[in-house]
């Protein structure tokens, strides 16, 4: 299985339609368009999965830079999810007042 990520994504673009367009190379077994946990509205950009290598690689190649709604789409294979920490705690040295 091959995680392809697609972005600068419509906002009105749905996971069927992504489903739709990356079906014609291939077998998509799951789309995950990303969405803002407050709003509920899309980030922007997707994932999808398939089947084999060679058919990510395919819609890779033809979709890349390709118009969606009046928007050019950047698609690549995903990379790994980085295991680095992520924001939110306090950073840096804070002294002490004593």
């Amino acid at each position: 299985m091959t995680n392809v990520f697609v972005g600068n994504l419509s906002f009105q673009t749905t996971q069927d339609e992504l489903n739709s367009i990356f079906g014609q190379y291939g077998a998509v077994e799951r789309v995950n368009v990303v969405t803002d946990r407050t709003t509920g509205q899309s980030r922007g950009f997707a994932f999808v999965e398939m089947s084999s290598r060679s058919e990510a690689e395919a819609a890779i190649a033809a979709l890349n830079g390709t118009d969606l709604h009046g928007r050019t789409l950047n698609v690549n294979e995903a990379r790994p999810k980085s295991e680095a920490p992520r924001g939110g705690g306090r950073s840096g040295y804070r002294k002490s007042r004593w």
